[in-house]
């Protein structure tokens, strides 16, 4: 008789508990590498939980092939999930450098318009003069930033750096500036 608990149910089970410690390493690391030294710990804690009971099981179950495979299943999918979920919370800042040729100005006005601060630096290449806008952004806005840059000028370079620490939370136009100080002030 077949041992449906053995070879489906059990291994459904582990491939469940292996996406899901391997989501929350995913994201553990991350934390780690942003600086998020509470969250950091407590994640590890439940990641390595659900792990030994997954192993747990592979062990009592050291004969059951199909085990093996809702491990490994579970362990692929985990990283590709705990991608995506890293993605959707877009933890920390940005730093985008854009390098353009043309009149700069049209382009830190519309980014400053959107709540961007920008800081512009002229400089020269081998052609002649350059334009460098640096922006500090959170990474959920990130986008934001890019869309703007390609839709105001297409022949722009830019790039992104992930920041780990920034001593300020808002960087996003003088209205906002003022609204922090002002609030700062009562604190």
């Amino acid at each position: 008789m077949f041992d449906f608990y053995s070879y489906i149910l059990l291994p459904i089970l582990i491939f469940c508990a292996r996406v899901t410690d391997v989501s929350i390493g995913t994201i553990r690391i991350i934390l780690v590498a942003k600086g998020y030294k509470k969250l950091a710990p407590l994640t590890g804690f439940f990641e390595t939980l659900i792990w030994i009971v997954a192993i747990s099981n592979i062990i009592q179950n050291i004969d059951n092939w199909a085990c093996y495979i809702g491990y490994a299943a579970g362990f692929a999918t985990g990283n590709y999930v705990g991608m995506l979920i890293e993605e959707k919370l877009a933890l920390g800042h940005e730093l985008i450098r854009i390098i353009t040729v043309n009149n700069y100005n049209t382009l830190v006005d519309n980014l400053s318009e959107k709540g961007f601060g920008v800081t512009v630096t002229n400089a020269e290449d081998k052609n002649g003069p350059v334009g460098i806008l640096y922006i500090i952004t959170t990474r959920k806005k990130a986008n934001d930033v890019v869309t703007i840059v390609n839709e105001q000028d297409a022949s722009a370079i830019y790039t992104i750096e992930s920041i780990r620490h920034v001593n300020r939370d808002n960087f996003y136009g003088q209205e906002k500036i003022k609204t922090r100080k002002l609030l700062l002030k009562y604190k």
